[in-house]
């Protein structure tokens, strides 16, 4: 189903995203980075603020944390004066992101996008999202709404051979790349749905899924 750019900035608010997975040193031949590689993104912010998850918090479908939401610079110091977020440092944020990753949520950073803007603005919220709850993941699921997610520079790459079939890889991925067909004993891939989360490489315990920059898929 075709949407304009005006009718997907509507449906999300005014935000568009870009997935960023989390940096975390992988047990393998793999590190699993980001474009633009995440502790730089929050490094190079002035003030970090983090609060709870408006998707989540309303919707309440899952048992996953509320307080995962994280605003950068002027959203953060609107949100610490406006709706009471509280201000953390750097490496506090780094371990919020590392704990909500291992829980299975992909890492959103969002910009604030309005019709006739020059130029894309600066990143101003990093968020964990889940597919029960949030509106952009449950967008782009039902309505295709991919022009409003900007894939990460990083893609899953699959070796078949080596996957020993436990599902993981289906289970934790938001976007359908990772399949387990009925009665299959290999998961099985499909490259054009991947987003570049990442939420695969860190648990696939034969190291069937590798990660690479996406212009070498």
């Amino acid at each position: 189903m075709p949407h304009t750019r005006d009718e997907i900035l509507a449906a999300t608010g005014n935000l568009t995203g870009e997935t960023i997975p989390v940096h975390i040193e992988l047990h393998s031949m793999q590190v699993v980075l980001s474009q633009p590689e995440m502790r730089s993104l929050l490094s190079g912010a002035n003030i970090i603020a983090v609060g709870n998850c408006v998707c989540r918090e309303a919707e309440r479908r899952c048992d996953n944390p509320l307080e995962v939401c994280l605003a950068l610079d002027e959203e953060a110091r609107t949100k610490i004066s406006d709706d009471g977020w509280r201000e953390i440092p750097l490496e506090e944020a780094m371990s919020l992101l590392e704990k909500t990753h291992r829980r299975g949520l992909v890492h959103m950073a969002y910009r604030r996008a309005f019709s006739g803007d020059p130029a894309p603005r600066e990143i101003s919220f990093v968020c964990s999202c889940c597919t029960c709850c949030c509106v952009p993941l449950n967008g782009l699921r039902q309505y295709d709404y991919r022009d409003a997610i900007t894939e990460s520079a990083f893609a899953a790459t699959f070796n078949t051979e080596a996957c020993v079939g436990c599902g993981i890889c289906a289970s934790r991925c938001s976007f359908a790349a990772f399949t387990m067909p009925n009665g299959a004993d290999r998961a099985s891939f499909d490259p054009r749905r991947c987003f570049g989360c990442g939420l695969c490489v860190t648990t696939c315990p034969s190291g069937a899924i590798g990660f690479v920059r996406r212009q070498e898929t």
